[in-house]
């Protein structure tokens, strides 16, 4: 019996099949049978089909007439199919590369439920970007295996056939098949949603979808558009009969009269003189299928339902046609992308928050990290019921982990969630545009100590000011906090001063620094395994920071002959500051490993026994570690002049500071890097600056802002002295 068997009906799309069942055949995962569903033989479909199981054993056509329609097709194939889930292709649909093994991983994760959804993508013909419109659906499922119940929104109806697998046993179990006529992807996704005991969430692409040119025979006027009514009813009947709670109920009664609505409100979609009938008939199903204490949605949906339910059947006409006429409107303004995307954020903006959702960004947009992504993994444990949104720019999509929803900026999804979130957390500032609306709640976590000037004090450093760029518009993305957090004293006092607000400062530490205290010797080891350090070898992080004098990256140290004259098991890792997303080496020896592009600054710190840097706040989040720190302070007076500093780093160092690189080396020949003399440096440095860092910072941000509870209830600050660090791999120091 074959894991998987992927029905293909193939009529009309002759010409593209090829593409759908090459993208079966290329998987990466093979237990599978694949079922083109085709026209009578001779047809070319069949015959595009018929190559294909000459040349694959794993194809095996069947055959319907097409008079019969897609329901009859995907029936065909059914009882052709042996494996224990299926699967729906339209003909010119595609599987996404490794889509089957991802199927079979989270399968073998959640056990053998009746449905496993997942997300697809539609693809324009013509013109125009990709959609995931799944994506949002699915976000606020359960992570696990989970009962209807628990996510009753997830009928299946807002979901196409093919955005989801099937346990085969499931659907012979209830006599499960299409319906006839159209508009059956409703009819059999609300009848599946009725019978399933057990479903889960995949949250990732699998079917790549290509809109026709010519559209959906859907959207094509005709009396099959009645065919919807009778669909809706079939399902509404079977949803009384099987006795579904008061909340599943509703939530499929609403979606089927969405679907209904929508219909209803295009005209171009109806028969001429069979508006008012459809708008009748529809009303009947309304009021027959109406849930007890049924409550209207609001908005544009409730206002449509309301005429329905009233039977104002003229008044419904001229409200759909004055929202077709906005949209027509808005679609002929100037700078059309730009502005559209404005007048869709500023819609949102004109409805309710969404009290469960969260949106997290992270260094505008480079990817899932930093404490936004901690505190995104600490909300999951300790609030299940929010529904966290990742933001990161195209092209980062990659960063954030499969199971973390996100949305790329820029798109309309951006702006919904940006407009709709009750919380917004980011270590740096959403875009200027961004509305802060009453209710809303902003948390401005940081990314760092500051050493050098920030904010309103970068005023007097010309070259840092000129790329600052407008001061007041600074201040305005401050007023929109709430919170803003703070890992020690001296950065409280700088935040209040460099960012001037009414915000109130969090003294809870850093979430991104709590793994520093919660890791243990076997993470230590996977990174260092993961990054290629040698076994036995001292790893060195060198972190320099950005110089705003500078045009480009610049190593300021020849890291070859560092480790040469340092010592044979000096390995070093090089990380440049997140400004240059790829630190470029060239023809450097296997003892320089660059990081650079690590997704995780966090665990490049953890894989090191000691860190060099220059001037970078990493200084501060390493000390956390307490391991041993050296200061490189090559330029120091030039840095301190053009860039400006709080305090100055030669006189209160968190280690040795060297000012020449023979004098870097010199300092780990010796062995006076980790001598007693930086020991103590350090522990003076961490005194000041390790303050609130002790593992438990993102839970009390978590309770304190997302789930409410007052700063007393919060777990207190562990002292210094009583906390244990991840252990450094190298604990020997070399005479």
């Amino acid at each position: 019996m074959p894991r998987f068997s992927i029905i293909v009906p193939s009529h009309g799309v002759a010409g593209r099949l090829s593409l759908a069942l090459d993208s079966v055949l290329a998987q990466s995962f093979g237990d599978f049978e694949l079922i083109p569903v085709c026209d009578a033989p001779g047809s070319p479909g069949a015959d595009v089909a018929a190559g294909y199981a000459g040349r694959d054993v794993r194809v095996a056509p069947v055959h319907s007439p097409p008079t019969a329609g897609p329901g009859a097709a995907r029936n065909a194939g059914m009882r052709a199919a042996t494996g224990t889930y299926l699967l729906f292709l339209d003909g010119d649909d595609m599987l996404a590369p490794g889509a089957l093994a991802a199927l079979d991983a989270r399968l073998a994760e959640t056990g053998d439920v009746d449905v496993l959804y997942f997300e697809h993508e539609r693809t324009p013909w013509w013109e125009g970007e990709p959609a995931n419109p799944a994506a949002e659906l699915l976000a606020g499922a359960p992570a696990h295996a989970f009962s209807p119940e628990q996510a009753p929104w997830l009928t299946g109806v807002r979901l196409p056939v093919w955005s989801a697998a099937y346990r085969r046993s499931f659907l012979t179990g209830h006599q499960l098949a299409f319906p006839g006529g159209h508009w059956t992807g409703l009819g059999w996704s609300g009848l599946v949603a009725v019978a399933a005991g057990r479903v889960a969430v995949l949250r990732r692409v699998v079917v790549r979808h290509l809109l026709r040119r010519q559209g959906s025979r859907l959207h094509q006027p005709g009396e099959h558009q009645f065919d919807l009514l009778e669909q809706g009813e079939r399902v509404l009947v079977r949803a009384a009969a099987a006795g579904l709670s008061g909340g599943r109920y509703a939530a499929l009664f609403t979606q089927v009269l969405d679907v209904v609505l929508d219909t209803a409100a295009h005209p171009g979609r109806l028969p001429a003189g069979r508006r008012r009938a459809f708008l009748r008939r529809a009303r009947r199903l309304y009021r027959r299928h109406r849930p007890a204490g049924f409550r209207m949605p609001g908005g544009r949906p409730g206002a449509r339902l309301r005429l329905l339910a009233a039977g104002a059947y003229t008044a419904f006409g001229a409200l759909c046609a004055g929202d077709r006429a906005a949209v027509r409107a808005a679609g002929r303004l100037p700078r059309g992308r730009r502005l559209r995307a404005r007048l869709t954020y500023r819609w949102h903006l004109l409805r309710p928050l969404e009290e469960d959702l969260v949106v997290y960004c992270a260094y505008w947009g480079r990817g899932y990290a930093c404490s936004p992504a901690a505190l995104h993994a600490k909300a999951r444990e300790l609030a299940p019921h929010l529904r966290g949104v990742f933001l990161v720019e195209p092209g980062q999509e990659h960063t954030v982990p499969p199971d973390v929803d996100h949305a790329v900026i820029g798109s309309p999804r951006y702006w919904r969630v940006l407009a709709r979130a009750k919380y917004l957390v980011n270590n740096a500032n959403f875009a200027d545009a961004v509305v802060k609306r009453p209710g809303s709640v902003h948390l401005q976590t940081q990314h760092g100590t500051p050493l050098k000037t920030m904010g309103c004090d970068q005023s007097t450093y010309p070259v840092v000011a000129a790329a600052t760029g407008s001061f007041t518009k600074l201040l305005a993305r401050v007023d929109r906090w709430d919170y803003n957090l703070s890992s020690n004293r001296h950065s409280t006092e700088v935040w209040e001063r460099a960012f001037p607000g009414a915000y109130e400062p969090l003294e809870y530490g850093y979430p991104r620094n709590d793994v520093y205290l919660t890791a243990g010797p076997e993470d230590v080891a996977r990174v260092r395994r993961e990054l290629g350090v040698p076994e036995s070898s001292t790893a060195v992080l060198y972190a320099p920071t950005h110089r705003d004098h500078h045009t480009g990256f610049e190593t300021g140290l020849d890291l070859e002959a560092f480790c040469a004259a340092a010592g044979e098991d000096v390995v070093v890792l090089l990380r440049a500051h997140y400004f240059y997303d790829r630190g470029d080496l060239r023809g450097t020896s296997g003892r320089v490993i660059d990081v650079t592009a690590h997704r995780s600054s966090e665990e490049v710190c953890l894989a090191a026994d000691a860190l060099v840097t220059d001037y970078s706040s990493i200084m501060f989040d390493y000390a956390v570690l307490d391991r041993p720190i050296v200061v490189l302070a090559d330029d120091w007076e030039v840095y301190r002049e053009t860039r400006g500093v709080y305090f100055d780093l030669m006189e209160t160092p968190p280690g040795p500071v060297a000012r020449t690189p023979h004098e870097l080396a010199r300092l780990f020949r010796d062995g006076s890097w980790a001598g007693a003399r930086s020991a103590a440096l350090r522990a003076a440095f961490r005194e000041r600056f390790c303050r609130f860092d002790d593992g438990r910072a993102a839970e009390r941000v978590v309770r304190r802002v997302f789930l409410g509870e007052p700063p007393e209830a919060l777990p207190p600050v562990i002292p210094l002295a009583e906390r244990v660090p991840a252990p450094a791999a190298a604990t020997s120091v070399r005479s």
